[in-house]
């Protein structure tokens, strides 16, 4: 898999604090990672692999992505931080990963410099590089991003069981209410021992709980997002109650 290199620093942006979502999609979802055991103790540092979907009906949920992450590297930071690697797929069998990073300013450089094409999904690829990864150093999740499934699902279910032999759960987002992606996702997430979750892209906040929470995972477990305070924290944990 080809890799991305981008070592220029870009400005700060300003950061709008997210609205909280009392959808029980949410809430499930978020129930679903509070069982899970911690990737790594306390105070260590997690990995993260950040999956989206890149091809042309991706642009908004991408542009949202690219504005939220910094929140991830903000609440993993005070359990001990977080190294995230971007991998992403459009266009025809185009499916890059990026360096490890270990800063929000990092990851929004390599996001900002892409723009999503159209193609077809290529979640096997994801999956497989993520299993690949998995292989070499431990990884706390993979996280994906997606709204459509047009691959066998037979074969990313096999995927999906070895990353859970693994250990390495896949915490999958859906854009939409298309019911067959949604069955594809679940079944993704069931076998890799991870769980499922819709957002809306007209409620920010529900994306932004979801990241914060598959970060703070990856970087330490949930029981430690009680300990480390703050707005963000208080957010999640009263969306996990």
């Amino acid at each position: 898999m080809s890799k991305d290199r981008s070592d220029t620093p870009a400005p700060a942006k300003s950061r709008n604090p997210a609205a909280s979502s009392q959808r029980p999609e949410i809430d499930a979802f978020l129930a679903q990672v509070r069982n899970l055991q911690p990737s790594v103790k306390s105070g260590g540092r997690g990995r993260l692999i950040f999956a989206l979907d890149a091809t042309m009906s991706r642009q908004p949920t991408w542009d949202a992505a690219c504005r939220l992450q910094g929140e991830m590297f903000e609440e993993a930071g005070k359990l001990g931080g977080l190294d995230v690697q971007l991998v992403y797929f459009r266009g025809f069998r185009e499916c890059r990963a990026s360096k490890w990073v270990g800063d929000a300013r990092a990851l929004r450089d390599l996001m900002t410099a892409i723009d999503c094409r159209g193609g077809n999904t290529q979640i096997a690829r994801v999956l497989a590089h993520a299993r690949t990864e998995a292989g070499k150093h431990k990884v706390g999740a993979l996280v994906f991003v997606g709204d459509a499934l047009e691959e066998p699902v037979d074969r990313l279910a096999a995927l999906a069981g070895e990353l859970g032999l693994l250990g390495l759960k896949v915490l999958i987002f859906q854009e939409g209410r298309e019911p067959a992606v949604e069955r594809g996702f679940r079944e993704i997430a069931r076998l890799s021992g991870g769980a499922y979750a819709r957002f809306d892209t007209k409620a920010p906040g529900e994306l932004a709980a979801l990241l914060r929470a598959a970060a703070v995972y990856a970087a330490g477990g949930l029981k430690a997002l009680a300990k480390q305070g703050g707005s963000g924290g208080r957010l999640l944990l009263e969306q996990m109650r």
